[in-house]
């Protein structure tokens, strides 16, 4: 799932295992975290969430696919993936959401923008 991606974004950093970092995260492209981060998080691109991982942010991206443990609200203009092994806790805002057999979510899920389909209401006689 995460190959077809990467062929189409280059990754421009990667949080690696055993690493931590509090702060604000602004990227462009495809950023990997493998470590803890805690803060904020601002993209234009998919942000990925490696087994493993520890995030309580608030995050802001163009798509997210989690197997590791998120926490806290998500505003998401694509795409939410989460994998079989991974946690979200919290609200998040989004047009398309997969959640694999064995993902966990805990919170509040808005569905809109691009890709929802409304449907009509009958006219009034």
């Amino acid at each position: 799932m995460w190959e077809k991606k990467q062929k189409n974004e280059e990754i421009k950093a990667i949080l690696g295992k055993g690493a931590e970092f509090i702060g604000k995260l602004i990227f462009d492209g495809s950023v990997r975290i493998d470590g803890d981060f805690e803060g904020e998080i601002n993209g234009k691109g998919s942000l990925v969430i490696g087994e493993g991982a520890a995030i309580k942010a608030t995050i802001s991206v163009k798509s997210i696919y989690i197997s590791g443990e998120v926490q806290g609200d998500m505003e998401i203009s694509e795409k939410v993936h989460i994998n079989s092994s991974g946690k979200f806790t919290g609200n998040v805002q989004t047009p398309v959401m997969v959640m694999e057999e064995g993902a966990f979510f805990d919170g509040k899920s808005a569905m809109s923008g691009k890709g929802q389909h409304r449907p009509t209401e009958p006219e009034a006689d």
